[in-house]
């Protein structure tokens, strides 16, 4: 009968946290973690088939919480609504920036890239897209992801947003 171990995901998933903080992409391996675990290497394919997609189950949830955290920003004042969100994106870019700037975790991950690049930006937009839609604007959707692709990529190349605002301010300019 094989052992049961609880919370054995939550586990695996904190055990390649700690494994890729200390030791990079390279050294966190599935036998690593298992390793660590005392569990077989088989163990952690039954909950995640590659590494990539284990790193991303934690990536996810500081994503989600990211997320939430726009979401809870007041949009009454436009600019401090965006600065919220590029430092939420600020944030979690920080946070796994050793990993952003890996070229064994880029390389892996360049596959999927441009797909979820797309989503990206799309919940970014959506999470903007209140601010447009009062503008008078011919496409506020358009509006909304062109921000969001500028606040993203301001984020990641550590852009302060005080040199944004004069940007967004042109671009949210009501007619």
């Amino acid at each position: 009968m094989p052992k049961i171990i609880e919370n054995i995901k939550e586990q695996i998933i904190e055990e390649a946290k700690r494994q890729l903080f200390e030791n990079g992409y390279a050294k966190t391996t599935i036998r690593s973690v298992a390793k660590a675990c005392g569990i077989g290497v088989g163990t952690i394919y039954n909950y995640f088939p590659s590494k990539e997609m284990l790193i991303s189950a934690f990536m996810l949830d500081d994503w989600k919480g990211c997320i939430a955290r726009m979401k809870k920003l007041k949009t009454s004042d436009i600019l401090k609504f965006l600065e919220g969100i590029h430092d939420c994106l600020k944030d979690y870019a920080d946070k796994y920036s050793f990993l952003f700037k890996d070229k064994d975790a880029t390389s892996a991950y360049l596959t999927v890239f441009s797909e979820r690049h797309t989503q990206l930006v799309g919940v970014l937009a959506d999470i903007i897209m209140p601010v447009c839609v009062d503008g008078n604007y011919d496409d506020p959707r358009f509006v909304a992801e062109h921000i969001a692709e500028s606040v993203l990529y301001w984020a990641l190349e550590d852009v302060p947003f005080e040199k944004q605002a004069g940007i967004l301010r042109i671009l949210l300019a009501k007619k």
